[in-house]
């Protein structure tokens, strides 16, 4: 029950800027069933005998009014002393398949929102960043790295605003999925680039709430705590964007 409150707590977040929006300009990330899609974007994680509902589990615990899911050291630990080299191949490639995601909308949102002034600079400098982490997670897997999927962003880069929005959600579901993943990271050379992608994306979702909140009464950090998302969450609310095509 603590679980299911700390997933709507963080459901509720996400969600709330999307309300109210043009159909074409939603992204529903928000509503989890449980669904291990997107097979084809994440073919090249599979072992045999493996399920991506295994790939990564919950470990934390509860703090606040919100009941956000904390990790705590001694799950960390324990967390990590049963990983494997193998296993970290499959965090990478599932961390590739988010990066091919966010760098291809960004290099869309370049090529077709003509933007100007500080959405413009958001833009540029992220899709700076996000090339580059695609470039560096496929350096180091090398052979073992998937494929990059194709894309449909469903008009989402055509006004700012729109952009922003999606920006939001895509840079909140990185997060958390880097956080799902990190205590299930096995070997310290993997462990720390990880880390610093995620502090990268935490920043890039602190600057696109500047952005898209100026001027408004908006709590830009409603809870004390990130929750993590596991890795079916993730690629149920991803397939649910539509915006991976095959």
């Amino acid at each position: 029950m603590i679980r299911s409150a700390s997933r709507a707590a963080n459901t509720r977040h996400m969600g709330s800027d999307l309300q109210g929006s043009p159909m074409h300009d939603q992204v529903s990330v928000v509503d989890f069933d449980g669904d291990e899609a997107v097979a084809e974007a994440v073919a090249g994680l599979q072992e045999a005998g493996s399920t991506r509902g295994a790939f990564f589990r919950r470990a934390g615990a509860v703090a606040g009014a919100g009941a956000a899911a904390v990790l705590l050291p001694s799950a960390v630990a324990q967390a990590r002393s049963g990983g494997s080299k193998k296993n970290d191949i499959k965090i990478l490639n599932f961390a590739l398949t988010l990066e091919y995601l966010e760098a291809a909308f960004y290099a869309e949102a370049l090529a077709v929102g003509g933007y100007t002034g500080s959405v413009l600079n958001f833009a540029q400098v992220v899709a700076s960043h996000e090339a580059t982490h695609v470039a560096t997670l496929q350096g180091v897997l090398g052979s073992k790295a998937v494929k990059k999927p194709s894309f449909d962003f469903k008009g989402t880069t055509r006004h700012w605003h729109s952009f922003l929005r999606t920006s939001k959600v895509l840079e909140d579901t990185g997060v958390a999925a880097y956080q799902g993943q990190a205590p299930l990271i096995h070997q310290n050379a993997v462990l720390g680039p990880a880390g610093a992608i995620l502090a990268v994306e935490a920043r890039h979702a602190a600057w696109v709430r500047d952005l898209l909140y100026a001027g408004k009464s908006v709590k830009p950090a409603p809870e004390a705590f990130s929750v993590p998302m596991s890795m079916s969450e993730v690629l149920s609310a991803v397939k649910k964007t539509g915006f991976i095509t095959s």
